[in-house]
């Protein structure tokens, strides 16, 4: 199974960096794991709704370079369906039973993802009616991932 991991800007924190090699090396025994990053726009302060949409199009249009035909498309928008663990991984164990085995999860900039993005996605998937750094993001998703994993291996993992 190849799981992608599309986002937009480059995670300079440390911390950050830490935590997804650690679970990218975790992954490493389940998927092979890919991440790919596009060029975020800045975002000025008090930016007018024009220049939000200009935005969200450029960045937009950045992403749906990388999703390939044969990708599983999951986005993750706040408007999203909201799961729990065990359902997170019943969807990924149902899909690869359906034939899917490329999955990619986009991962939107600070103003979030264009309609176009989440027009070619397969699934909408929200962690959560807050609002999250879209750097802690990858974090957060990958650690959902890795428990899906376990979950579906019928392995232990803390709850």
């Amino acid at each position: 199974m190849e799981i992608r991991i599309l986002s937009v800007g480059k995670i300079k924190e440390k911390y950050l960096t830490d935590a997804i090699a650690e679970y990218s090396k975790r992954l490493g025994r389940y998927c092979r794991l890919t991440f790919l990053q596009v060029t975020d726009e800045k975002t000025p302060d008090d930016c007018p709704e024009a220049v939000t949409q200009q935005i969200l199009q450029t960045e937009g249009e950045r992403l749906l370079k990388y999703i390939r035909p044969q990708d599983y498309c999951i986005a993750l928008a706040i408007e999203g369906e909201m799961t729990d663990s065990p359902g997170l991984s019943r969807k990924l164990e149902t899909l690869a039973v359906q034939g899917h085995s490329s999955f990619t999860f986009v991962i939107g900039g600070s103003l979030g993802l264009s309609r176009e993005v989440l027009s070619r996605a397969d699934w909408l998937l929200s962690f959560s009616k807050l609002t999250f750094p879209h750097q802690l993001m990858q974090v957060i998703l990958l650690e959902q991932i890795y428990r899906s994993f376990r979950i579906i291996h019928h392995e232990p993992y803390h709850k």
